[in-house]
């Protein structure tokens, strides 16, 4: 009997172009689809290199990996699920990706104890758990977006209302299947 390859998540861009890596079977682990990050990446290609990020619901690591990929300086990448964690340290490894952090435990308890700014937020948390709500709250009350910024939210479709700041301006928008898509820039604040 052949073994089981895996789940594997492919990069699309930049210095690891086309590498594969492992991702484990977790519950609610759901990658960025490959046609979804290419949008997102066409968005943000001109603020990545050079940008500190922060990867909330790192999962799978596509995002976080891809920025790399792309030259941010940094990734902070939060991820809750001990397997999911552990492979993303092991494709730090393979990567050699000294620039990039993990962050074990609840993104609703982390987020409040970060003390710098990024320039780039990604927010993809587990659809249908509410999380979205506290997660940008937490954000603009500990400051970790500064003006000129991007936060990027990805959430199920069905989820219409969402609070946003006042001085995040809605840069680009696009539904790809039950996905939906938001970047958003943080402007001056009132």
């Amino acid at each position: 009997m052949a073994k089981h390859a895996g789940n594997r998540l492919r990069i699309i861009g930049g210095q690891w172009r086309s590498r594969q890596l492992p991702f484990p079977d977790v519950e609610g682990l759901r990658p960025t689809t490959d046609r979804v990050r290419e949008t997102l990446f066409n968005w943000l290609q001109p603020y990545l290199p050079g940008s500190n990020i922060l990867d909330v619901f790192a999962g799978s690591g596509a995002l976080g990996l891809e920025a790399l990929s792309r030259e941010a300086k940094t990734v902070d990448f939060i991820e809750f699920n001990a397997k999911a964690a552990k492979q993303l340290q092991d494709n730090f490894k393979t990567l050699n990706a000294n620039n990039a952090q993990l962050i074990k435990g609840d993104a609703l308890s982390i987020l409040p104890t970060l003390n710098t700014s990024y320039d780039v937020i990604f927010l993809d948390p587990p659809f249908g758990k509410g999380l979205l709500p506290k997660c940008i709250s937490t954000i603009v009350e500990n400051k970790l977006v500064s003006p000129n910024s991007w936060v990027y939210i990805e959430s199920e479709q069905a989820l219409t209302e969402l609070e946003i700041p006042k001085h995040w301006r809605l840069h680009r928008e696009k539904k790809a299947g039950q996905v939906m898509l938001r970047l958003f820039e943080v402007m001056l604040s009132e």
